[in-house]
């Protein structure tokens, strides 16, 4: 796979194509790209994903507080293992959302000479989305090429998308947003000095230095899965504001605690796959109060079963 910044980077000639923000690459989306791929391939072309940074709601909606379930490279490293041949990330800007549907399309013709456009059912692009299906089927007529319009993607009774999936997020359920994404979520960063409590109660933690455009679940305590270095553990971890430590306020953070492993993580990148929420954050009245809690997090956290270990628990 090859990422780009640009349509200019990018050497022209028969490629199938979508277009989209695809934040976290979730079902719905696997279930378009898929498709895109295996018939572009069958085709000998190639498969390429057009998307953009930031989502288009902070120009055009001024939304400041936008986050996200994947950063721009995470993206596209999944996008790439899905098999899509060319990632092109373009910045979305306010000259980009004042750019017509037609321009759009000349662009991505000229630059990618595109064959095929495959878009989802609610999909509109160009200035005041005035590139919608009826559109882009006429603006197919005058560049030649075929449009491919894809169904929604329906689990647990809802339309799956990117914004249903953040929520479940903020709202702690990582166990739904695992089924609407096919993976569990993850969070990643380098280890980073915390304030070294956690040694002192003998139950050392990494302190992971997140994205801050990240989507963080809701404070708390989840059982889930380290990786580090390739190898993959049983960890537990907090996400919150330490409550029974701190007086001020402070900036939410998550410190993980990899069971049965006591190695400097200083320096190294580790993601935390979130497999079930534990508990609340809270309050304790005492250290040793919560270290008996925190023993009993780690008790659930072993009980992880091997479908667990897998993948999550995906609906038909």
């Amino acid at each position: 796979m090859q990422h780009f910044n640009s349509l200019d980077e990018v050497q022209p000639g028969n490629a199938w194509v979508t277009i989209g923000s695809f934040d976290g690459v979730h079902r719905g989306h696997q279930v378009l790209l898929k498709g895109l791929i295996a018939q572009a391939h069958a085709a000998n072309s190639r498969a390429a994903v057009v998307t953009f940074f930031p989502h288009p709601s902070v120009v055009l909606r001024a939304n400041t507080n936008a986050v996200y379930l994947t950063s721009p490279q995470e993206r596209a490293r999944r996008l790439g293992a899905l098999g899509v041949d060319h990632v092109i990330t373009l910045e979305f800007t306010q000259k980009l959302a004042e750019t017509s549907a037609h321009d759009f399309i000349a662009d991505l013709h000229t630059g990618l000479g595109m064959s095929h456009l495959w878009v989802g059912f609610n999909f509109a692009l160009g200035r005041g989305r005035e590139g919608d299906i009826p559109a882009l089927q006429r603006l197919g007529d005058v560049f030649g090429f075929e449009l491919h319009v894809i169904p929604p993607f329906e689990a647990d009774g809802e339309i799956v998308s990117s914004s249903l999936i953040r929520t479940c997020v903020q709202k702690g359920d990582v166990t739904r947003a695992a089924r609407l994404l096919g993976r569990w979520y993850a969070i990643e960063g380098p280890v980073v000095p915390g304030d070294g409590r956690g040694r002192t109660i003998r139950i050392p933690t990494a302190n992971l230095d997140v994205w801050d455009k990240q989507v963080m679940p809701a404070n708390g305590v989840y059982a889930g899965w380290a990786n580090i270095s390739g190898e993959r553990r049983l960890a537990v971890t907090n996400v919150g504001v330490r409550p029974t430590f701190e007086a001020q306020p402070v900036k939410p953070r998550a410190e993980i605690h990899v069971l049965d492993f006591d190695q400097d993580l200083y320096g190294k990148t580790v993601s935390f796959e979130f497999v079930r929420f534990l508990r609340g954050e809270q309050k304790f009245a005492s250290v040793e109060a919560l270290v008996a809690q925190i023993h009993q997090d780690i008790q659930k956290t072993r009980e992880l079963t091997k479908d667990e270990h897998r993948t999550p628990d995906l609906p038909a």
